[in-house]
């Protein structure tokens, strides 16, 4: 009788922290691993690669700014592919809706529809983003970045920042 009551115990604990933490993860926050190099320097540092998987940086992602969509230029976002749903990207907003921004490599500009922004990766060289792809739909977005938590050399807030060359005409 006491092995039952052990067990049974443990379950409700076990699905009561399972559901406690389902819940924070959806609403409030979680962490996503840090894979590639589109946002090096600011996420996966040249010099910080070396050892693989233990280095790689893993992220806090608030969810906060998804009841309202509150972002604003320099906001590190996480965001599901708009070519495939399932993978998720992290990138930086360079423009809100009614910004123009500049396509590289042509002549043309693009004016930021409603309900849509214009991410881009810190290393342009490297990155798949909005100069692919173009503007991506706000409800895309899974949360915010804001902390740098593992590896422990980097732990530290994120940096509201904007690309040097400039985003808007």
């Amino acid at each position: 009788m006491r092995a039952t009551s052990f067990v049974w115990n443990v379950c409700k604990s076990s699905f009561t922290c399972g559901l406690i933490g389902l819940t924070v993860s959806d609403r409030i926050a979680s962490v996503v691993h840090v894979r590639g190099f589109s946002m090096s320097p600011t996420f996966n540092p040249p010099n910080n690669t070396s050892l693989g998987l233990f280095t790689d940086d893993h992220v806090l992602v608030e969810k906060h700014c998804l009841t309202d969509y509150k972002f604003s230029h320099g906001d590190v976002v996480v965001f599901c592919s708009p070519r495939d749903y399932r993978e998720k990207q992290i990138k930086r907003i360079t423009g809100m809706p009614g910004d123009w921004v500049s396509v590289p490599l042509s002549y043309d500009a693009v004016k930021i529809p409603e309900g849509h922004c214009w991410v881009e990766g810190d290393n342009p060289t490297n990155s798949l983003d909005s100069r692919s792809f173009g503007p991506i739909p706000l409800g895309l977005i899974r949360g915010r970045v804001t902390h740098v938590i593992w590896p422990p050399q980097r732990v530290g807030k994120i940096d509201q920042k904007l690309p040097r060359n400039g985003l808007s005409l």
